[in-house]
């Protein structure tokens, strides 16, 4: 399997923090998961090719034609509706976004999907670990979608390096909850289908849920917005940490795993808890069932950067909390990155159809 030199620096990185953290002094009173389990870290086996030529035929106007990004119509009315300042399209990033119409004239029949990329990846890519939903998106166009039915944007750095820095902060937050505005009004859809993988099922959830928002690290409290589950037909979350990681248990103080809007899965006292749950996990799990009319996970035991059978304090961590169903997997090559691009048919059913293949 190939990978690049950043893409294998961002995994050495994330998962030396992840999993490699000093372990503090235990008591009897407070315990933590059970880490003497080993874990299987296999390598997922990687598409041979990431096919995006139906993805970035040049639009008339594109502003990027040798790569996926949002077409020109979109674009102009982003900055015509006070999207602008969001960034939604970058010339920076390679494949950082798709979507949009050609013209005023261009229809939108289908109910439109959006799609949540997990922690540095990117919308559309064409290597393993970064390939976005480019094998999404194909599968879609070719049951009969467009482009002006399909949307997708870069939401953070696609830098593979910085994985262990992203987490659910207020920039993340707004701009994927901005991104879901934009394509409703846009379109002039009633409903849309969200998809969202591993970081992106959380973030998802709280654009979806709104209310109030807490970042210590961007001005402190705010406001995400009203609920928009009338406004979400399905949701779709791919290997999600909805109860946090075990892997973060012994390294709270890395972003992506911190106590306040990271994966922090809490600790025991005896045997109640968990006590000190991320912020923003207990405020996601406070109620169920508003994501949309049908939810849906798609998750695997062999998840192996989820890792211990997706189980954080007895609960499955990959499962959405009042879910209306899933498709689980048990062995190779559904892994964490294979769950999402080995899928497709399974996400197509659940948003089209609402049933699980």
């Amino acid at each position: 399997m190939f990978y690049s030199n950043s893409l294998q620096l961002g995994l050495v990185f994330m998962l030396f923090f992840l999993f490699s953290c000093e372990k503090p002094e235990e008591t009897n009173e407070r315990t933590g998961p059970d880490l003497s389990t080993e874990q299987d870290y296999w390598e997922e086996t990687s598409l041979s090719t990431y096919d995006t030529r139906a993805l970035s035929t040049p639009s008339e106007g594109r502003s990027v034609p040798t790569g996926a990004t949002l077409t020109s119509h979109f674009q102009s009315w982003l900055s015509a509706n006070g999207y602008g300042s969001y960034n939604f399209s970058r010339t920076d990033i390679v494949g950082d976004s798709y979507g949009g119409k050609t013209n005023n004239n261009t229809p939108v029949t289908k109910q439109p999907v959006i799609f949540i990329h997990g922690n540095s990846d990117k919308a559309v890519g064409t290597q393993f670990g970064q390939s976005g939903w480019t094998e999404s998106l194909n599968y879609f166009l070719g049951q009969g979608y467009t482009e002006a039915e399909l949307y997708a944007i870069t939401w953070g750095d696609a830098d593979a390096s910085s994985a262990a820095n992203n987490y659910h902060s207020k920039e993340n937050v707004m701009r994927i909850r901005k991104f879901v505005e934009a394509v409703l009004a846009y379109t002039g859809a009633s409903k849309v289908d969200i998809i969202g993988h591993s970081m992106g099922v959380t973030l998802g959830r709280k654009a979806v849920k709104g209310g109030a928002g807490y970042d210590p690290n961007d001005g402190g409290s705010y406001s995400v917005g009203s609920s928009l589950t009338s406004s979400v037909d399905a949701f779709v979350g791919i290997a999600g940490a909805n109860q946090g990681l075990v892997s973060c248990y012994y390294a709270s103080g890395v972003p992506t795993c911190d106590d306040v809007n990271g994966f922090y899965p809490g600790y025991m006292w005896g045997w109640y808890g968990p006590y000190g749950v991320s912020d923003y996990l207990v405020d996601l799990n406070s109620s169920s069932a508003y994501e949309g009319a049908y939810r849906y996970s798609i998750w695997s035991s062999a998840d192996q950067i989820v890792g211990y059978g997706c189980i954080v304090y007895g609960k499955n961590t990959c499962k959405l909390p009042g879910q209306t169903g899933q498709k689980s997997y048990g062995s190779a090559p559904y892994g964490h990155f294979n769950l999402k691009d080995l899928t497709e048919a399974v996400q197509y059913n659940m948003v089209v159809n609402h049933i699980v293949i």
